[in-house]
C-alpha cells in the first residue's frame, strides 16, 4: 500500500494499477481486529498457516466463496461480539507480529520532507451494525506492542481510556471517527452505549481524544443528506442511498457531520463542553490496499476485491453488508496546512484542526477569521500574511467580540488538472434561544455572477460531454478569494463557520465505465457530479 501511495505500479485485483499522482503523506490504518489472522495467513511457516480455513481465505478466487468466508469470519463476529477469532488465530503474539510488521513497513517508507508515513490502525466497533469506527493516528514511533481492537472493547469510552493509558506512557495519538452516515444514530448520540446520559467525563474525553472527523469516504458523503437539508442545493452528493438496504441502517439527521457540529454547540450551551468540535479530514477506506485512488477516471480496479473487480461486477454486485457497488465512490482526500512534510508537522496540524477534506480532486482550501482585517487583499501571499498575523486559522476559536463583527478570509484554488471552481460557500451554525440553526452563504462566485438579494446565485451551464467524459473548460474560476463579513452576526450567540468549495461538473466513474467498458448502469445512477472541498470550522463562543 505504501508503494502504491508513492506512485509505484502494483498488481491490484488481478491487474497492474497505479495512482495518477503520488501522495505526500498517508496513514495505512488496518483493522486492529484482524492483525493476527492476516499475519498467520500471509506468512508461510507461521503456526496456523496451513489451517484449512486460513488456506481457503488465502486462495479464494470467486465472489460466492469469498462472501461466505467474509460473512462467517468478519461480519458476524464484528457485529455480535461472539467468537471474534477463527480457530487458526494464534493469540496476542500473532497480533503483535502483524502490528510489528506494519511498523517496520511504515518506518521503511518514511522519507521526511518527501513522503510521510504515519503509524496507525483502525478500531472497528459496530454494535448492532451501527458504525463507530475510529482511525487511531500516532505522532511518532512511540507506539504500544499491541493495538486496541473492538474485541478488547466495543465502547468508544474504552478506546479513549486505552488512549489515555498510552499517553500516560509517553505516546502521542488521536482518533478520527469515520463513516458517520452509517452509524445508525450512534456517532452523535444523546446517550452512551450503556444508555446513560452523556456525562461530563464523556464530553471532555471525547473532545480531547478526537479533534477531527472524516467528512467523506468510499461509503458516502457524511456532511449532509437532501432528505434532511432540503434547502441545501448541493446536499444531493454521493449519498450512497443503498446503505439503507443493509443491516437496517436507515438515514437519520443525527448521522451527519453538520448536525453533529450543531449538536456540539448545544452541548456547549447546556454543559459548557463541546464534544463534537471537529475539524474535517478525508479518507479512502478502500479494502484493496490502494490508498487515495480517488480519481474518477482511475477506478478500474474498484475498492473491495472480487465484489467490484470489473465494470460488469460494479453494475451487478453489492459491497456485502454496505451498498450496491455503483453507490460506492472512489473516496476522499485529506489536506493539512503544515510547516513541513514530516510526521510531527502533519500530526500537529491535524491536532489543531488546520485541515480540509476534498471529495477527490486536489482542490486547496484556506480560511482565516478576525476582527481587524481589511476588506480586500491583492494577493494570496498578502491574505495569508494577514491571516497569520491578525487572525486565526481554520480549526481555531475567535476571541469574544468587543463590538465588532468578524471578517473571514476565504480562499480556494482548483485542482491543476481538473475543471474550474463554481463558488465558495460559508456554512454557519448557531444556537439561538436554545435552538440549533444554520444558514448557507454564497460568498465568492465565478464568471462575474451576482449574488442575489436572497443570497442565491444563478447556476452555470457547464456541461460534461457524455460521449467522451470531457468537462467544460470555458467557465468557472481557477482561484476564488473573498473577505466576507457575517451580516447576521450576534456577539451573544455561539456559532461555527466552515467553507465549502464547489467545483464545476465532471464525469463520475460510472460514466467512465460506460464509455470505456460498454456497460450500462441504471438510469438512477449519476453520470456526472460536482466535486467539492470542505475547510475545517472556525468557532465563536461569547462566554
Amino acid at each position: 500500500a505504501y508503494r502504491f501511495a508513492k506512485g509505484e505500479e502494483m498488481q491490484i485485483n488481478g491487474s497492474l494499477h497505479k495512482l495518477q499522482r503520488p501522495l505526500d503523506f498517508v496513514a495505512i490504518s488496518d483493522h486492529a481486529e484482524y492483525f493476527g489472522e492476516t499475519y498467520t495467513m500471509m506468512n508461510p511457516g507461521t503456526p496456523g498457516y496451513d489451517d484449512p480455513i486460513a488456506t481457503q481465505m488465502r486462495e479464494v478466487n470467486n465472489l460466492e466463496d469469498g462472501l461466505s468466508l467474509f460473512v462467517e469470519y468478519v461480519v458476524k463476529p464484528n457485529r455480535t461480539g461472539d467468537k471474534p477469532h477463527p480457530d487458526f488465530w494464534q493469540g496476542p503474539e500473532s497480533v503483535k507480529s502483524g502490528w510489528r510488521k506494519n511498523f517496520v513497513a511504515t518506518e521503511r517508507h518514511y522519507e521526511p520532507g518527501k513522503f510521510t508515513t504515519l503509524h496507525a490502525f483502525e478500531w472497528s466497533s459496530a454494535p448492532n451494525a451501527g458504525n463507530l469506527h475510529r482511525n487511531v493516528i500516532f505522532r511518532d514511533t512511540l507506539v504500544p506492542e499491541l493495538p486496541f481492537s473492538a474485541v478488547d472493547g466495543r465502547d468508544p469510552q474504552e478506546l479513549w481510556a486505552w488512549m489515555q493509558q498510552q499517553m500516560d506512557q509517553g505516546s502521542t495519538l488521536l482518533a478520527i471517527p469515520h463513516n458517520s452516515n452509517g452509524s445508525k444514530g450512534l456517532m452523535f448520540p444523546e446517550k452512551d452505549l450503556s444508555d446513560q446520559a452523556l456525562s461530563e467525563e464523556y464530553l471532555r474525553t471525547r473532545s480531547k481524544m478526537e479533534p477531527l472527523i472524516e467528512m467523506m469516504q468510499i461509503k458516502g458523503n457524511s456532511e449532509v443528506h437532501p432528505k434532511f437539508w432540503i434547502n441545501d442545493e448541493f446536499a444531493d452528493f454521493e449519498t450512497a442511498e443503498s446503505i439503507q438496504d443493509f443491516s437496517d441502517r436507515k438515514f437519520e439527521e443525527r448521522n451527519f457531520v453538520r448536525y453533529g457540529l450543531k449538536r456540539g454547540l448545544k452541548h456547549q450551551d447546556e454543559a459548557g463542553i463541546n464534544p463534537f468540535k471537529y475539524g474535517f479530514i478525508g479518507g479512502t477506506d478502500s479494502h484493496n490496499g490502494t490508498p487515495s485512488n480517488v480519481e474518477e477516471d482511475n477506478y478500474s480496479v474498484g475498492s473491495h476485491g472480487l465484489a467490484d473487480q470489473t465494470a460488469q461486477d460494479r453494475v451487478a454486485n453489492t459491497i456485502d453488508g454496505w451498498a450496491t457497488a455503483y453507490d460506492i465512490n472512489p473516496g476522499s482526500l485529506a489536506g493539512v496546512w503544515a510547516e513541513s512534510n514530516t510526521r510531527e508537522a502533519i500530526w500537529d496540524a491535524m491536532k489543531r484542526k488546520e485541515t480540509f477534506a476534498t471529495s477527490g480532486p486536489r482542490i486547496k482550501v484556506r480560511m482565516f477569521a478576525g476582527y481587524d482585517l481589511q476588506d480586500a487583499y491583492d494577493s494570496y501571499q498578502a491574505m495569508v500574511s494577514a491571516g497569520i498575523n491578525q487572525a486565526i486559522p481554520m480549526g481555531g476559536d475567535l476571541p469574544k467580540s468587543t463590538g465588532k463583527s468578524p471578517k473571514f478570509l476565504a480562499w480556494a484554488m482548483k485542482d491543476p488538472i481538473g475543471p474550474n471552481l463554481d463558488r465558495i460557500q460559508i456554512i454557519k451554525g448557531w444556537i439561538e434561544n436554545g435552538e440549533m440553526k444554520e444558514k448557507i452563504y454564497n460568498v465568492a462566485v465565478s464568471d462575474n455572477r451576482e449574488i442575489n438579494a436572497d443570497g442565491s446565485v444563478s447556476p452555470l451551464n457547464a456541461t460534461v460531454n457524455l460521449e467522451t467524459g470531457a468537462f467544460d473548460t470555458s467557465k468557472g474560476s481557477p482561484e476564488l478569494s473573498v473577505v466576507w463579513e457575517d451580516p447576521d452576526f450576534d456577539p451573544t450567540q455561539q456559532a461555527f463557520y466552515y467553507s465549502r468549495v464547489i467545483q464545476l461538473p465532471t464525469a463520475r466513474w460510472t460514466l467512465w465505465d460506460e464509455i470505456r467498458e460498454g456497460v450500462t448502469y441504471p438510469e438512477s445512477v449519476a453520470q456526472t457530479l460536482q466535486e467539492r472541498a470542505w475547510g475545517s470550522p472556525i468557532w465563536y463562543n461569547p462566554n
